[in-house]
């Protein structure tokens, strides 16, 4: 019995250890989508700012190519950290807790999905 109750409490610690990783990875996933919406959102809106001010192309040019070069670097960000969710998800299931779903396969809550799709839609029409 006593065998069992440590294998238990060792499945039990994983499972927590693995809850709590999956809230830190969670928490960097969202925050990059919004350092990359935030980011695009700037970006879109330069070009605006520069012809709402009645200036000529060249002005500011360098600062909107710093812009899309900190966006892509976000978006390469985002890539590594997809990366890192997928082999995470694999060493789940390499130490016994596959059953543990923490997100590695679902898909956002639909009114999340709608409004994050909403926001693109309003940054591209911004940038349009």
């Amino acid at each position: 019995m006593a065998k069992l109750d440590k294998g238990v409490m060792m499945l039990k610690q994983r499972q927590d250890a693995a809850e709590k990783l999956a809230r830190r990875l969670f928490a960097a996933e969202l925050a990059v989508d919004e350092a990359i919406s935030k980011m695009a959102e700037l970006t879109g809106y330069m070009p605006i700012a520069r012809t709402d001010a009645r200036l000529s192309a060249v002005v500011g040019q360098d600062a909107l190519s710093k812009a899309a070069e900190s966006l892509s670097a976000l978006v390469g960000a985002r890539r590594h950290l997809v990366a890192t969710h997928r082999r995470l998800a694999e060493t789940r299931d390499q130490i016994g807790l596959r059953a543990m779903a923490l997100g590695s396969t679902g898909l956002k809550p639909p009114a999340l999905a709608r409004e994050q799709d909403e926001n693109v839609f309003e940054m591209v029409g911004h940038a349009a």
